[in-house]
């Protein structure tokens, strides 16, 4: 958040800070502000002196006048504004090292519990008791979990024979419903990417605990594609008329998951690397909630077309993630452990991740400003996955395949 308005907006950003449960001290910000801008007053001043000093020298030496004393002031004065330069450089530090810590502001139309907003599609009524995809899954020998964990250890998944295709052809649907229809630009980026990518992002320094890091590289695994869709302008320049930018991309995504526990452990509702289709879009304020609102339409259309149960929940501002200003989180329903799986999460950054990769954007009469970015999954997988095989799931224990998959696969049902 920039400090400017942090120093303009106080109480505004202490009630941020408090709806949204984080810790970060204000006070202790504005505090080292008025300190800092203090240090910064005293160091023009001393300059300033310096300057009307160089200048008494410089007519003295005209005169061949002696300048002694005034060489001895000249040195104290240097040493004054490198003291404050030194001090000012400790503060602007510790000020850094704080702001990064505050979170985004809150849409207006953020409340402080989560509201379900939409819903679509009747939940699946069957006449046998429906399998949870762990059974289903190894009954049909498309999911071996046995095998993954022989490979990786717990939370990881092996999708094999029809599974694995099953799961690409959804890979596949996603990109080219997104690219054809919804006019993203496809990417398919590095999953490696440098510290500074997660930092603009936001998703450093708060959720360093939740990402795998390598030792002796400088590189985190992603734990989505929104780190490198948005860290591709980072320090450019971005003209006008060139916006909005849409880009779509597939990778797979790694996180620790560190703390979870319960039911979510078991089969593949919460593993440590998963695929995802993320959309990503650069856009100019003034429409960004217009951009925002097809954003999510365009998750939910896949949605529809895969014939999946759904519903829309506006998340509160504690629940929110760190750089977002307003949230949609997309649940599926999954009938065999019956439950709303979170398959997609829709978030406008605002101008957050942009004011922090310092991206800009140039106005048609030549002034600068910031883009918005925002940011969605469409779809993530192998939730997708578990929903789509426990909803359609046969009383002989096959599973019928959506129509719109078909052509991907060349088969319409799995047994």
């Amino acid at each position: 958040m920039d400090l400017k308005f942090i120093r303009e907006n106080q109480d505004l950003v202490r009630g941020i800070v408090q709806r949204r449960n984080e810790l970060v001290d204000i006070d202790k910000i504005l505090n080292l502000d008025v300190q800092r801008r203090k240090i910064i007053k005293e160091r023009d001043d001393t300059q300033y002196q310096q300057g009307q000093l160089t200048n008494a020298i410089a007519q003295k030496r005209k005169g061949k006048q002696n300048t002694e004393s005034e060489q001895v002031e000249a040195k104290q004065l240097s040493l004054k504004i490198k003291k404050r330069e030194e001090e000012l450089a400790v503060i602007e530090k510790e000020i850094e090292n704080l702001v990064q810590y505050v979170p985004n502001v809150v849409h207006e139309t953020v409340s402080d519990e989560d509201q379900i907003v939409a819903q679509w599609g009747e939940v699946p009524k069957f006449n046998f008791q429906p399998l949870a995809h762990w059974d289903l899954a190894q009954a049909l020998s498309i999911v071996d979990f046995k095998a993954a964990a022989k490979l990786a250890g717990s939370r990881f998944v092996l999708f094999k024979g029809k599974g694995a295709l099953l799961e690409r052809a959804l890979i596949n649907f996603c990109l080219d419903y997104h690219r054809k229809n919804h006019g993203y630009e496809e990417i398919s980026p590095p999953v490696l990417n440098l510290e500074t990518c997660f930092y603009n992002t936001g998703a450093l320094p708060k959720l360093a605990d939740e990402m795998y890091r390598f030792k002796e590289d400088p590189f985190y695994l992603i734990p989505t594609a929104e780190v490198p869709l948005v860290n591709m302008h980072r320090d450019e320049v971005m003209r006008e008329e060139d916006l909005p930018k849409r880009y779509v991309a597939y990778t797979p995504c790694f996180r620790r998951e560190a703390g979870s526990y319960g039911k979510d452990v078991r089969g593949m509702i919460r593993i440590h690397q998963f695929d995802k289709v993320e959309m990503v879009k650069f856009v100019k304020p003034e429409e960004s909630y217009q951009e925002f609102e097809m954003m999510r339409q365009n998750a939910e259309k896949i949605m529809q077309l895969l014939n999946i149960p759904y519903r829309v929940k506006l998340l509160a501002a504690k629940e929110m993630a760190f750089q977002s200003a307003k949230t949609y989180d997309i649940d599926a329903w999954a009938a065999g452990v019956g439950d709303w799986l979170e398959v997609s999460s829709v978030s406008n950054c605002e101008d957050f991740q942009t004011r922090r990769g310092n991206i800009r954007l140039r106005r048609k009469d030549g002034t600068l400003d910031y883009p918005h970015a925002m940011n969605g999954s469409g779809l993530a997988f192998p939730r997708i996955f578990i929903a789509l095989i426990e909803n359609n799931q046969q009383k002989d224990g096959s599973i019928i395949v959506p129509e719109v998959l078909r052509p991907y696969l060349g088969f319409d049902q799995i047994n």
